[in-house]
Formats: structure tokens, C-alpha cells, sequence
């Protein structure tokens, strides 16, 4: 195949382009190269990944922005598939300037998918959404608090379902832009203008990835903790969440292009499940048992629209992908142990 990866310099998409790269597909890589001013991460960091790409002859790294509706169209005019990977990705970030959430994230998005229409090569497009979409609507499940946790305490045995409402509550700028992005894709999709997939992702962790305090927080814990930094959590850290390792959301992207003509414009909730949760705490446990490390912790208040819990319910991707994880935290925490070990210069 020949794939355009949007996004391909940042933590998913450079995922994304070396798996297909490996494979021994055609890949383009755009990015505009952006996390470093944006997320406040060093600029050796944010062109890490960039960087690694180099090594395949088959990827060409394409430095531009998604905004720019014209070069999306030059570079999708041969491709089979777009996986768009591309945005902007805090909460803290949608909040100081949402107008620049909104470009990046809707008529990013919206260009993407004109680029698609209009290719004469039909490419599929996949897209990088969150379960942020579903707003405070998480925080209506009741929960029953535990002692280094909380869980669902009557219904949701399973986890979140995609049909679950969008609708009536607060969201943030940034939940407001995937959201909208979100179903541009499945009305494309619905009405056969382009085969698309929305990926609503849970909490995405792997090696190669520059979490800060705003984005990526399993990386940013593992960072902090074999650095000796100081950790800032946000509420009273007992939050829940699915962890997917990332080469397990690379597979779910491959499942669906395999089956791109029978579930076009599907929606697709996609973390590690109920097999594959931990809280903030339970995480800080799991690292100092593998590290024998603790970053000394310090509690603010809790961020806007925070979910008390998110879990994937992953059935339907189970069903009509034929996916599910493979990866469990335990052996993902290991695995990025080792890497942010081994790359401490990084950081």
C-alpha cells in the first residue's frame, strides 16, 4: 500500500508510519513539528520520533500542517489510505486557546476528509479520536469509591459502549473539537463519500513517547519516576482508566483497512478494557515495584470535565475488527521502563 500518515512525527503517527514501513508499504509522514511550542517539551524531544523515521527509505517526511487544505490534497492524490493521527491534543492547551483547538482539530479534520473525497485513488481514513467526546456524560455513571480506586458501581460491567450520549453535558474546547471532527468522519463514512473509521482512544502508552503534566500521563509518571521529578496529581488520584499499548492500536488501525468496504463510517471504542485498567495511584505502585522508585507526589484540584472513570467497552471492535489487546500494563510498564532507562539523555 501507500499510506499518508498525519501526524507521523508524533508519538502514534511514528507508530503508525514504522509498522507499515516494516511492512514494507510506501508511507508519507506529515507533520508540522509543532508539540515543542505547543506542550512546552523540549525541541530534542519533539523531533525524536521525526528523526527515527529517517531510517526507512520507504517513508518520506513531509514537514507542513493540516490546515493547509491544498497540500492534503497534493499528497493524498495517489495514496489507499489516510490514518490522521494529527491534532491538538490537550485539554489544558483547548482551554488557553481554543481557537486554535478548533482549527486544528475540526477544519484539520474537515480537510482531511475533502482530500479523501477527492482523490481519485478512493483512500480509506481513519481517525484519531478520544473518549473525550463523551464529556461530564462519564461522570453520570454512578461509581462507588475504593481504596485506590474507583469503579462503575452498578451497570457498565463491560465498560463504555460507543452509543453512549454526546449530548447535554460540558466537554472542554478540546472534547467540542474531536467531537465535531468525530462525526464529520462518520458522515462521510455513512454517506459513501469516503470508507472511514473513528478510533475513540482511551489512554495510549508506549515507548518513544514524551508525556508531560498536559498530555500522556502514563509516560509523563514513568518519566518523572526514573528521573527522581516531583509528581503533580490532579484530584486524589483514585481516577480509572484503560491503558492501550500502542502497537495494540496500531493493529486495531490494520484490522479495519482489512474490512474498510463493510464497516464504513463505524465507530470504535478502542483501550485496553476492563482486562487492562489501573488508577493514578495503582500506576505509581506498579512503577516502584518494577523500579524500586517513587516520585514524591504533591494533590491540586481536579482538572475540568476529569472522568471519575473511563473503561472501554472494547465488544464491538472485538466483533467486527476480530481485535483485541494483547499487551497487558504490566508488561507495557515494563517495556517503557527499559526504554525511558535507556534514553534518560532525553529527558
Amino acid at each position: 500500500m501507500r499510506l499518508l500518515v498525519t501526524g507521523g512525527g508524533g508519538f502514534v503517527g511514528s507508530h503508525v508510519v514504522e509498522y507499515y514501513a516494516k511492512k514494507g508499504d510506501e508511507v508519507i509522514a506529515l507533520d508540522n513539528l509543532s508539540r515543542a511550542r505547543i506542550l512546552g517539551s523540549g525541541e530534542r524531544n519533539a523531533r525524536y520520533n521525526w528523526e527515527h523515521l529517517g531510517r526507512y527509505d520507504n517513508v518520506e517526511r513531509a514537514e507542513g500542517d493540516i490546515r493547509d487544505g491544498g497540500l492534503l490534497q497534493r499528497l493524498a492524490g495517489d495514496v489507499d489510505a489516510i490514518i490522521h493521527t494529527a491534532g491538538q491534543v490537550a485539554v489544558t492547551t483547548s482551554l488557553k486557546d481554543p481557537r486554535t483547538d478548533f482549527e486544528v482539530n475540526v477544519l484539520g479534520t474537515f480537510n482531511v476528509l475533502e482530500a479523501a473525497r477527492l482523490s481519485k485513488s478512493n483512500p480509506a481514513v481513519l481517525f484519531c479520536s478520544t473518549n473525550k467526546v463523551y464529556g461530564d456524560n462519564v461522570n453520570k455513571i454512578p461509581v462507588e469509591e475504593l481504596k485506590t480506586r474507583y469503579t462503575f458501581a452498578q451497570g457498565h460491567a463491560s465498560g463504555v459502549p460507543e452509543g453512549l450520549s454526546t449530548d447535554l453535558c460540558e466537554h472542554t474546547p478540546y472534547g467540542c473539537s474531536k467531537l465535531a471532527a468525530d462525526i464529520y468522519v462518520q458522515d462521510y463514512g455513512k454517506r459513501h463519500e469516503v470508507d472511514t473509521a473513528v478510533f475513540r482512544m482511551s489512554c495510549i502508552y508506549g515507548t518513544r513517547q514524551f508525556g508531560t503534566e498536559d498530555q500522556g500521563w502514563v509516560a509523563h509518571f514513568v518519566i518523572a519516576t526514573l528521573t527522581g521529578r516531583p509528581l503533580t496529581i490532579f484530584g486524589d488520584g483514585k481516577q480509572v482508566r484503560d491503558l492501550l499499548y500502542v502497537e495494540d492500536l496500531v493493529r486495531a488501525y490494520d484490522a479495519f483497512l482489512g474490512r474498510r468496504d463493510r464497516y464504513a463510517g463505524e465507530v470504535y471504542n478502542t483501550g485496553g478494557g476492563v482486562k487492562n485498567t489501573t488508577s493514578l495511584l495503582e500506576l505509581l505502585d506498579l512503577l516502584e515495584a518494577e523500579t524500586g522508585m517513587r516520585s514524591e507526589l504533591c494533590f491540586s484540584d481536579w482538572r475540568p470535565s476529569d472522568q471519575k472513570v473511563y473503561i472501554s467497552d472494547i465488544a464491538k471492535a472485538r466483533k467486527e475488527l476480530g481485535w483485541e489487546p494483547k499487551v497487558s500494563p504490566k508488561e507495557g510498564i515494563k517495556r517503557m521502563v527499559s526504554w525511558v532507562g535507556e534514553n534518560k539523555r532525553l529527558f
